[in-house]
């Protein structure tokens, strides 16, 4: 019995990590998630299934990093990822704040423009 549950919790996590790929290329289909954001769902997902098919898979690359304990090559991996898509993140944000600016300028301009030429005549008396 005690055989059988590590296999049992080894078929879960290949499950699971399945169908939280099917559900990200479902969003995909749908455009509810951009594809540059995709990538890097279906980069995690992967590696969460290549570890639960390879189950020493983590201990051998913890080995060859020269990492003591596996599961702090989780947290290191996920501390970089967090990390770089944080700088991805701040980049997207001030190009948009960049555009907003422009945009409510060129808008304040088109604004001022359109009022010159419908000027109301009773407005200038």
């Amino acid at each position: 019995m005690e055989n059988v549950i590590p296999y049992r919790l080894q078929l879960l996590a290949i499950s699971i990590a399945i169908l939280f790929m099917f559900f990200i290329f479902r969003l995909i289909a749908k455009g509810k998630l951009r594809e540059e954001y995709s990538f890097i769902w279906i980069i995690c997902t992967a590696l969460l299934l290549l570890f639960a098919i390879w189950r020493n898979g983590l201990d051998v690359i913890a080995k060859l990093m020269g990492i003591y304990y596996a599961p702090s090559l989780i947290f290191l991996g996920a501390i970089f990822a967090i990390v770089i898509f944080l700088v991805h993140l701040s980049v997207v944000n001030s190009r948009q704040h960049k555009q907003i600016k422009d945009l409510t300028q060129e808008m304040a301009l088109f604004k001022e423009k359109l009022e010159s030429l419908f000027k109301d005549p009773k407005k200038e008396k």
